[in-house]
């Protein structure tokens, strides 16, 4: 990675403070899963293309296709012969890839054993940002403040520069602020951002829910399935044309094909 030749140019790409954090994003991202956009050459395409328009931030998961969304992008960033430093990368803990009670979910040992696993798939030293994929508690497995405690300590150990949460509730969010300021009166490192669905037709949880989050922490949102999947396209008006990633990738899509064939998916549409 040291030797890589190609620079980053911005070109016009908007950049912003990621919530109370000194992290500048680009206000555009790429999330990088295989089963959605083909392996090899298809996903190092679209790096590059988006690389090549300003688009630095790249995201996945360690469930991500079973942990080879990770493997993949790892390879594309070092074949593309990118800059570590001109990157944002992060990837996202909870689901595992094997199976196990202790493979999944936010325990500290799997979040450490996780961090560590998905840094091997990537074939890096660290990633930005590392985000709890949905928070614990259905489960009941891990209290927050070991879960905040965890996040502090990737962070202490350098595998991750920052942490945030992922489809969590603004209790769930005000819960580990709470723990963070609390916990044995330790300053812990707080959670600086929320990876929530956010569109025209799912807007609930960031326009109203986290609204006090935002005023009371500054926390900052990156957002998943700004287009709803692509519908906010208008290309399922008439259906589904046999080049869109439904037709190409059916078995992943079931519930999303049956809810544009009833009566919720003709009103969306």
């Amino acid at each position: 990675m040291s030797d890589a030749q190609v620079t980053f140019d911005p070109k016009n790409m908007p950049f912003r403070r990621l919530g109370p954090s000194g992290l500048r994003v680009p206000l555009f991202s790429l999330e990088l899963t295989p089963e959605r956009m083909g392996v090899g050459g298809s996903m190092k395409g679209k790096v590059r293309v988006a690389f090549e328009n300003g688009i630095n931030m790249f995201n996945t998961a360690e469930g991500h296709a079973e942990g080879h969304s990770e493997i993949e992008m790892g390879c594309v960033i070092r074949e593309l012969g990118y800059r570590r430093s001109d990157l944002v990368i992060t990837t996202k803990l909870f689901f595992g890839i094997w199976s196990g009670p202790n493979n999944n979910g936010l325990s500290r040992k799997h979040i450490i054993e996780g961090m560590q696993e998905s840094l091997k798939c990537l074939g890096l030293d660290y990633v930005d940002i590392i985000f709890a994929h949905q928070p614990d508690h259905p489960n009941s497995t891990a209290p927050v403040e070991e879960i905040v405690r965890t996040f502090n300590y990737v962070i202490d150990k350098g595998w991750a520069f920052y942490w945030g949460t992922s489809e969590w509730s603004a209790q769930d969010i005000e819960s580990a602020y709470h723990q963070s300021y609390t916990a044995d009166k330790l300053k812990l490192i707080t959670p600086i951002t929320e990876q929530c669905q956010h569109n025209m037709l799912c807007c609930e949880h960031p326009k109203k829910e986290y609204a006090p989050l935002f005023k009371k922490y500054a926390i900052g949102t990156t957002v998943w399935s700004a287009l709803a999947g692509g519908l906010l396209t208008g290309k399922y008006n008439n259906g589904i044309p046999e080049e869109s990633q439904l037709a190409a990738h059916p078995d992943l899509s079931k519930e999303t094909i049956r809810d544009l064939h009833g009566e919720e998916g003709h009103m969306k549409i």
